[in-house]
C-alpha cells in the first residue's frame, strides 16, 4: 500500500512538472508569434523602412534595419592644407632690464626728497639731499691744509735756489743743497696728498645729493624726511626699475632647445609673443636676446630670455605671462583640429567619414608640431578627408553618421536652398508656413491633407495616425491613435524647442525633418485605396 501511495506521489509530480513546462513552452510560442506580426504590420514595406524617405533616419523611430543601429548625429571637421606656425609655449615672468636699490653713500640727515612715488627718472636727475654742511667744513679744512704746504714748498724751492748758487761760488758744502733738495721733494710729496684729501672732501660733499643711477620707474618711498640715513643701511632710499626696455624670462623642454638653436645660429631674429594668463590677449611682441648655457637637471628645461621695447608699458616687473616663441612657419602641412584626435592603446587615431556611404573608419595618424587648437598631421590623412569633430565617443568603425555641420556650417543649408530653387511652389509653401499665413503649423496642415482622401469606413483618428514615422495602412489596430499622440506630443516639443531658434544645425535638422514628412504622406497618400462612387 505504501509502495502504491509513493508511486503514485512520483507520477502526480512529474505530470505537474510536464504540464506547467508545456504551458511554458505555449506562452513563449504565443509571445513570439505576437511580437513577430506586431513587427510586420508595424514596419510596412521593409525597403522603404530600411532606407529612410529622403536620406532621413531609415527605418522605425530613425533604426536602420540593415545596419543594426540609428545614424549618430556628429559634427565634422574637413582636413585642410596650408602654412602654420611652431610655436613653443611657455610661461615666463617678466624682469626689469635694470634693478637698483638707491642708498647713501655718505651718512647725515635726510632734508630733502625730490621724487614721488612712481615717477620715471633718467639717469643723475636728483634725487634727495643730504645735510650739506659737515662735508664743506671738512673740504674747508683740507683745503687750508693743501695751502699751507704749498707756501712751505714754495720757501724749500727759494732756499734750494739760493743755495745752488752759493754751490757754484763754493760758498757753501754740497751737503747742505742736497738736504734742501729732499726738503723740497718732501714737501711736493705733502701738497699732493692735501689735493687728494681735498677731492676726497669735495666728492663726499657731492655725495650729499643722492642722485638716479639708472632710468626708469620709482618704487615707493622707503625713508622720511628728517631721518638720519647711512651708507650700510640695507634697505635704502627707494627702488629703480628699468622698463624700456624690458626682459621676460621663460623656461622651455629641452627636447625643443636643438631647432632654436639652430635657428640662432644660423642668424634668425626669433619673434616672442607676450600674452596674458589666460591667453587671450597679446600684450606686446619682441624678440629672443640669449639662451642659458645648461640644462636644469632638477626639471629638464633650458630658460631663455627675450627682450621687449615696452613703449605702451604694457608689462610690469614680476609679472606672469605666456610667452610663445615661433621657431619656424611650416609651409603647405596637413592641418587638423586638436579635437578630432582619439587616442587608445596603440596611439592616436581619427575617425575618417566615408563621404560615398556616410560610415566611419578609425585611421591612426602621426602628429606633429601643435599651435594652439590646430595640429599637423605627418602622416594617415589627406587634405579633404572629413573627419568627426564631436561626437566621436558615440561611434563604432562602420557605423552610419549624420553629419550636422562641417567646420560649424550647416551640411544641409546649400541642399535645403537649392531645392526650393528646384521646385518654387515647395519653397512658397514653406515661405508661407514660417511667416503663418496658413494659420496651423506645418505638420499640422500635412496631417489635414493627408486625411481627406480617407478611404470610407476609416475614422479621422485612424488617418491622423498616419503623422508618426510609419506609411498609412502599415499599423495594426489601435496603434494609430497612439500614433497621433506621439506625433502631437513629439510636434509641441519640436515647436518649443527649436521653431525659434537661428542656429544653423536646429535649421538643417528642421529641414531634414520637413523632407521625411512629405516623403511619408507621399507614400501614405499612394497606398491609400481609392474611395468608391
Amino acid at each position: 500500500m505504501a509502495l502504491r501511495e509513493k508511486l503514485s506521489t512520483r507520477f502526480g509530480r512529474r505530470t505537474t512538472l510536464i504540464a506547467l513546462g508545456g504551458a511554458l513552452i505555449a506562452l513563449s510560442g504565443g509571445a513570439w508569434w505576437a511580437y513577430s506580426a506586431y513587427s510586420q504590420g508595424a514596419g510596412g514595406d521593409s525597403k522603404a523602412e530600411a532606407a529612410g524617405p529622403n536620406g532621413g533616419p531609415p527605418g522605425r523611430n530613425g533604426r536602420d534595419r540593415q545596419g543594426g543601429g540609428r545614424a549618430q548625429p556628429v559634427k565634422a571637421s574637413q582636413v585642410k592644407q596650408g602654412n602654420l606656425d611652431i610655436v613653443v609655449s611657455a610661461l615666463g615672468t617678466v624682469t626689469a632690464y635694470n634693478t637698483a636699490t638707491v642708498k647713501p653713500r655718505v651718512d647725515g640727515q635726510l632734508i630733502k626728497i625730490n621724487f614721488r612715488d612712481g615717477q620715471q627718472v633718467k639717469t643723475g636727475d636728483v634725487l634727495a639731499e643730504i645735510d650739506p654742511r659737515p662735508f664743506q667744513i671738512a673740504l674747508d679744512q683740507t683745503h687750508g691744509q693743501l695751502l699751507k704746504d704749498q707756501a712751505l714748498l714754495s720757501a724749500a724751492q727759494v732756499d734750494l735756489e739760493r743755495y745752488r748758487a752759493l754751490l757754484a761760488k763754493d760758498s757753501i758744502a754740497k751737503q747742505q743743497v742736497d738736504t734742501q733738495e729732499a726738503l723740497v721733494r718732501q714737501y711736493k710729496g705733502t701738497v699732493e696728498a692735501d689735493k687728494a684729501l681735498e677731492d676726497n672732501a669735495r666728492l663726499q660733499l657731492a655725495f650729499t645729493r643722492v642722485t638716479a643711477p639708472a632710468p626708469g620707474r620709482l618704487g615707493l618711498r622707503l625713508v622720511d624726511v628728517g631721518n638720519m640715513v647711512r651708507s650700510s643701511d640695507t634697505t635704502g632710499l627707494v627702488v629703480i626699475t628699468q622698463t624700456q626696455p624690458i626682459n621676460v624670462v621663460f623656461a622651455i623642454p629641452s627636447e625643443s632647445i636643438g631647432d632654436i638653436v639652430n635657428r640662432v645660429q644660423s642668424g634668425a631674429s626669433l619673434v616672442v609673443e607676450a600674452w596674458s594668463r589666460d591667453g587671450k590677449t597679446l600684450l606686446t611682441e619682441g624678440k629672443l636676446s640669449s639662451i642659458d648655457n645648461q640644462i636644469d637637471v632638477a626639471t629638464g628645461t633650458v630658460k631663455l630670455k627675450a627682450e621687449f621695447a615696452n613703449k605702451d608699458n604694457s608689462l610690469f616687473p614680476n609679472q606672469f605671462i605666456n610667452a610663445r616663441l615661433k621657431v619656424e612657419t611650416r609651409q603647405n602641412a596637413v592641418l587638423l583640429p586638436l579635437a578630432a584626435v582619439q587616442r587608445n592603446a596603440q596611439g592616436a587615431f581619427v575617425y575618417r567619414i566615408n563621404k560615398e556611404d556616410q560610415t566611419v573608419a578609425p585611421r591612426p595618424v602621426q602628429l606633429g608640431p601643435v599651435n594652439g587648437e590646430t595640429v599637423i598631421v605627418e602622416k594617415g590623412l589627406e587634405p579633404g578627408d572629413q573627419v568627426v569633430l564631436d561626437g566621436a565617443d558615440r561611434l563604432r568603425p562602420g557605423g552610419k553618421v549624420d553629419v550636422l555641420s562641417i567646420d560649424g556650417q550647416s551640411r544641409n543649408a546649400d541642399e535645403a536652398r537649392s531645392g526650393e530653387a528646384g521646385d518654387p511652389a515647395k519653397g512658397e509653401r514653406r515661405k508661407r508656413r514660417a511667416e503663418g499665413e496658413e494659420g496651423r503649423p506645418p505638420r499640422q496642415d500635412a496631417a489635414a491633407d493627408s486625411a481627406k482622401p480617407a478611404a470610407p469606413g476609416k475614422t479621422a483618428a485612424a488617418d491622423k495616425g498616419n503623422n508618426g514615422d510609419k506609411p498609412a495602412g502599415s499599423a495594426p489596430a489601435g496603434r494609430p491613435a497612439e500614433g497621433e499622440a506621439n506625433a502631437s506630443r513629439g510636434e509641441r516639443r519640436w515647436n518649443r524647442d527649436e521653431a525659434n531658434s537661428q542656429d544653423p544645425e536646429a535649421i538643417a535638422r528642421r529641414e531634414r525633418w520637413r523632407q521625411r514628412r512629405e516623403a511619408q504622406e507621399r507614400e501614405a497618400g499612394e497606398a491609400r485605396p481609392a474611395p468608391r462612387n
